[in-house]
C-alpha cells in the first residue's frame, strides 16, 4: 500500500499554540518517492503579529490583512492531509498549532505524525545540531525563504528524502503499521483533547494515570515507546483505557495528581505518595519575632506548606533560611542556648540575640512566607472548559485549594454565588499548590475572580 505524507510547516504569532495563531502554512504532499503537490498561503491571524516575530519571519500585519482567515482554508487543509501522515521538523510545534486552530472551530483534527528532528537523531547520528538550518547545512540542502512556510517545508521534504533513503523499512520503524494493545475502534475513539487518561490491566485495575493536552497523541506515544523496559512492560499489561476530558490543562494537572494519589497505579511510582505528615508552621514569640518550624500536622492549624517526611521539611527550611537570610535558631534548625552558630560566623544578623529588631527581621520572614502563598487568599480561577460555552472553575479559599468544577460561560461571568455550588471538593497538598502556582505564573488564558 502506498503511504502518503503531508509535509507541513507553519509560521505563527508566538511559541504557544494555546495563545498563538498561524500566519502562514505550507503543505508539501509526498508519496514516499517524490513531491506530488504543494500548497502555501498566508493566513490572517485576526490579531497583532509581534515585532520580534516579524523580524524573524518577515511576515507583517499588512501582509496578512487581506489573507484568508483560518476557517476559510480549513476545508482545504483537511482535504490535503486526509489519509496522510503529518510530517514536520519539530512536529509537536506545527501539529499543536494546526490542532488548536481546528479546535477553535469545533473540529477534532487528528493525524499520525512523524517528526524529522527525532527521526534525524535516530537515522543520522553525530550532528552537532538538528535544527532545520543546521542539519540542512550539514547535508548540503539549500533553504530558500528561511523562516517562511514554503521554504522550510520544501527543505524538510528534501531532508525527508534523505531519511527515507536511510531506511527502506521506515514505515515499520515509525510504527506506521504499529499493532496496539487495544482495538482499532477503541484507538480511533480516543479524543485529541485535553484531559486525563487511565490504563487498566486485564483484572480491571488502574495501572497508569496520565494527562495530556492531546490524549490521543499521548496514548500513541506510550504504545509506540519500546525504548525502555518499563514502557514495554506497561504496554504489554494494558487491556483497556478510559479518559476524562477536562478542557482546562490546569484541571487535567489537578485531576491527574489526585487520581494518582487515590489509586496508586503500578506505573506511577514516583507520584504515588499521598500522606503529607509534616508541615511548615509560623508563630510569633513574646518578643515579637516570627518563628518558622517543621512540625507534625495535627489539629486544626493550617500549615504554610506540607511534606511527606520530616527531613524533607527540614531540608526545605534550611534552603528557605539561606535564601532569605533567616536566623536558623528562630527556624528551630539550631538548638543552641545563646546566639546561633550562623551569628558567630556573621551569617545571621542577630535576631536570636535581639541585635536585629523584630520589625526588620519579620520583613524577611514575611517575604519568605509570601513566596509560599497565592497572591490572594480567596479567588476563583476561570479557565477553558470542555466546550466553547463552558468554563472550568477552580476554587481557592483561605489560601487552600478547595476543588474544581464546571459552569456555563454565562454563569461564570454573571453569577459568582453559583460558582461555589459547582465545585467538587478535592484534597489540598503541596503538590497541588505547586501545580496551581506554576500554572498561574505561565498561563495567559485564565481569569481570576477574587471572592
Amino acid at each position: 500500500m502506498l503511504i502518503m505524507y503531508a509535509i507541513i510547516d507553519v509560521e505563527t504569532t508566538g511559541t504557544g499554540a494555546s495563545y498563538g495563531k498561524i500566519t502562514e502554512i505550507a503543505i508539501v504532499i509526498h508519496n514516499g518517492q517524490t513531491v506530488t503537490e504543494t500548497y502555501n498561503t498566508l493566513i490572517n491571524p485576526e490579531c497583532n503579529i509581534p515585532w520580534n516575530i516579524t523580524r524573524l519571519t518577515g511576515i507583517t500585519n499588512d501582509m496578512v490583512a487581506s489573507a484568508p482567515k483560518f476557517y476559510e482554508i480549513a476545508k482545504k487543509i483537511v482535504e490535503l492531509t486526509a489519509g496522510k501522515i503529518f510530517v514536520a521538523h519539530n512536529a509537536q510545534f506545527d501539529y499543536s498549532f494546526v490542532k488548536e486552530e481546528f479546535k477553535r472551530l469545533g473540529y477534532d483534527f487528528k493525524r499520525k505524525t512523524i517528526c524529522t528532528v527525532k527521526l534525524g537523531r535516530k537515522l543520522l547520528p553525530g550532528h552537532r545540531s538538528y535544527s532545520l538550518g543546521n542539519i540542512c547545512a550539514d547535508l548540503g540542502i539549500q533553504i530558500t525563504d528561511r523562516h517562511r512556510a514554503i521554504g522550510d517545508a520544501l527543505a524538510t521534504s528534501k531532508l525527508f528524502d534523505i531519511l527515507l533513503a536511510q531506511n527502506n523499512l521506515l514505515e515499520s520503524s515509525l510504527f506506521v503499521h504499529q499493532t496496539y494493545p487495544l482495538s482499532s475502534e477503541k484507538m480511533s475513539a480516543i479524543p485529541g483533547k485535553t484531559g486525563v487518561y487511565y490504563f487498566y490491566d486485564a483484572q480491571g485495575s488502574i495501572i497508569y494515570v496520565g494527562k495530556s493536552k492531546d490524549i490521543h497523541q499521548r496514548v500513541l506515544t506510550h504504545f509506540g515507546n519500546l525504548q525502555t523496559k518499563k514502557a514495554i512492560e506497561m504496554r504489554d499489561k494494558v487491556a483497556e483505557i478510559s479518559w476524562e476530558e477536562t478542557g482546562s490543562e490546569l484541571v487535567a494537572l489537578l485531576l491527574e495528581s489526585a487520581e494518582i494519589k487515590k489509586h496508586k497505579p503500578l506505573f506511577n511510582r514516583s507520584q504515588r505518595r499521598s500522606a503529607f505528615n509534616f508541615g511548615l508552621f509560623t508563630f510569633e514569640d513574646s518578643d515579637g519575632y516570627l518563628h518558622l518550624k517543621i512540625n507534625p500536622i495535627e489539629g486544626e492549624e493550617i500549615p504554610l506548606t506540607t511534606f511527606h517526611f520530616q527531613q524533607e521539611g527540614i531540608d526545605y527550611l534550611h534552603n528557605l533560611a539561606e535564601k532569605y537570610a533567616l536566623c536558623k535558631k528562630l527556624c528551630h534548625l539550631d538548638n543552641c542556648s545563646g546566639e546561633c552558630f550562623e551569628a558567630q560566623i556573621h551569617h545571621c544578623q542577630g535576631a536570636c540575640t535581639g541585635l536585629e529588631s523584630a520589625a526588620n527581621y519579620n520583613l524577611r520572614v514575611n517575604k519568605s512566607v509570601y513566596a509560599l502563598q497565592y497572591r490572594s487568599p480567596n479567588f476563583f480561577v476561570i479557565d477553558q472548559g470542555r466546550t466553547n460555552d463552558e468554563n472550568a472553575i477552580i476554587k481557592i479559599a483561605s489560601g487552600r485549594f478547595v476543588g474544581f468544577g464546571y459552569a456555563s460561560t454565562d454563569c461564570a461571568s454573571e453569577n459568582i454565588e453559583f460558582l461555589h455550588d459547582c465545585i467538587q471538593k478535592y484534597n489540598d497538598n503541596r503538590d497541588i499548590r505547586v501545580i496551581i502556582k506554576g500554572y498561574l505564573n505561565r498561563s495567559k488564558n485564565h481569569k481570576i475572580i477574587e471572592i
